[in-house]
């Protein structure tokens, strides 16, 4: 269980907060608006109304006590450089900042910002590939090259196990396991045969899980 301060409650701040709570952490939001704060309560550790521009505010928080210092508010970039660069005078050891222009992440990144969100754009990416791909159902970039995609079984690949494929050598991807409902499960047997209902996990790079998908 870690600590976690949540500044701004639009909609990626309260999601971000209810989930956090949802993992088990402790989480203390702050906002100037009263209605939303008095929603959230309930399901976070600590809420309280305040002005995170104003440095005494801040310093009231503690803000070197918590783990990680989430700043969701890239609708005011203004507000979000202020603040950003406040909570690393004040030592917050982990400052997490959310935006939606390249330009505005340079700024963030140069004043301290430990790093940088895109909500919208890497969701927007992960759609896009999810719904152009045939027989995808959800896919994750990791880095500029590396990605973890579900995917149903290609034909070919039904009736057949992981060790006859040889999958590392001839596709350069990993298996990682199998996709039930909400469950991850390890493949753990190379043995097994695979079925055309199975709903695996493959990692690797970008362009090698783009060719497997165009062989379905």
């Amino acid at each position: 269980m870690r600590s976690m301060l949540v500044i701004g409650l639009g909609r990626f701040g309260r999601h971000l907060a209810i989930k956090l709570a949802e993992l088990g952490n402790e989480v203390m939001v702050v906002d100037t608006d009263e209605d939303a704060i008095n929603k959230i309560a309930p399901y976070v550790t600590r809420a309280q109304i305040g002005d995170c521009m104003e440095e005494d505010v801040l310093k009231s928080l503690g803000v070197n006590n918590f783990d990680v210092c989430f700043v969701c508010i890239s609708d005011n970039f203004q507000s979000s450089l202020e603040i950003t660069s406040l909570l690393k005078e004040l030592d917050a050891s982990c400052v997490i900042s959310k935006t939606d222009r390249d330009i505005h992440a340079k700024f963030l990144l140069k004043i301290g910002a430990d790093d940088v969100i895109y909500p919208e754009r890497d969701m927007a990416q992960r759609t896009a590939v999810k719904y152009s791909a045939k027989n995808t159902f959800d896919y994750i970039e990791l880095t500029t090259d590396y990605a973890i995609t579900e995917m149903s079984v290609p034909k070919f690949w039904a009736g057949k196990s992981v060790l006859d494929l040889n999958v590392r050598s001839k596709y350069n991807i990993n298996i990682l396991g199998f996709k039930i409902e909400d469950r991850v499960i390890p493949l753990n047997d190379p043995h097994y045969l695979l079925s055309i209902d199975d709903h695996l996990l493959v990692a690797g790079n970008k362009k090698d899980i783009f060719r497997l998908m165009d062989k379905k």
